[in-house]
């Protein structure tokens, strides 16, 4: 086999948003990297700076534009936009939807919960998942036998994964391995997916509370799907 038959694409989460009201923002315009994202941001860049990247991509949103803008620049590379990266919709952007607000508690938002495994309150899983594909073949054929940077959202990304390792769809979102800034990495032989890794450059960096597996705190904003 030749080099020119593996291509890897790497997933990446954006960084830290700021967002101190904790609104589950969404496809919202106008939410922006925190001081500490860009920290993320330029850390991962590091990282990635001595790997075979030839192709740059990211969500149309500002966070993961601005999650991009350090790898861009570190390899030479300008970023490209697909609009399939985009974060999932959700009915519930522009609120506050986290630990101890009593969001659940309201009558008004019982009828957006009757079904997760759709799920009911936002973008079938099913639709995140051919979006998500046709963005990462997408990605795969710009960068043939090199590899890839593609920056989008949490639960996207964690969909696709599953996706591709034969989970379910529907799942706890507090349990989903996919933190700030993190990657994760499709290996392709050909067209076909053949292997699925993950990484965190960003770790040191990331709120313990933030961190995937962590309990929710109450007091501490944990913005799902983000």
């Amino acid at each position: 086999m030749s080099s020119e038959d593996f291509t890897v694409v790497h997933l990446m989460r954006h960084g830290e948003v700021h967002n101190p009201e904790g609104v589950l923002y969404g496809r919202r315009p106008g939410y922006h990297l925190s001081d500490l994202g860009r920290k993320m941001a330029d850390q991962v860049a590091e990282h990635l700076a001595g790997r075979d990247i030839t192709h740059v991509v990211a969500s149309p949103l500002e966070r993961a534009q601005e999650t991009a803008a350090p790898i861009s620049a570190a390899l030479g590379i300008t970023t490209a936009t697909d609009e399939r990266l985009i974060e999932a919709a959700n009915v519930f952007e522009g609120k506050t939807f986290g630990v101890g607000d009593g969001a659940l508690k309201k009558p008004g938002n019982w009828k957006y919960l009757t079904n997760p495994f759709r799920p009911s309150w936002g973008e079938p899983y099913i639709e995140q998942v051919v979006r998500m594909m046709a963005a990462l073949g997408a990605a795969r054929d710009a960068a043939r036998g090199h590899e890839a940077v593609a920056v989008s959202h949490q639960l996207p990304i964690w969909i696709v994964r599953s996706f591709a390792e034969r989970r379910r769809l529907w799942h706890d979102p507090r349990k989903r391995q996919c933190t700030l800034a993190s990657l994760t990495s499709f290996t392709f032989h050909g067209d076909k997916i053949i292997s699925v890794g993950y990484s965190e450059p960003a770790r040191d960096l990331v709120p313990s509370h933030l961190l995937a597996g962590a309990k929710p705190v109450k007091g501490k904003v944990k913005a799902f799907g983000a």
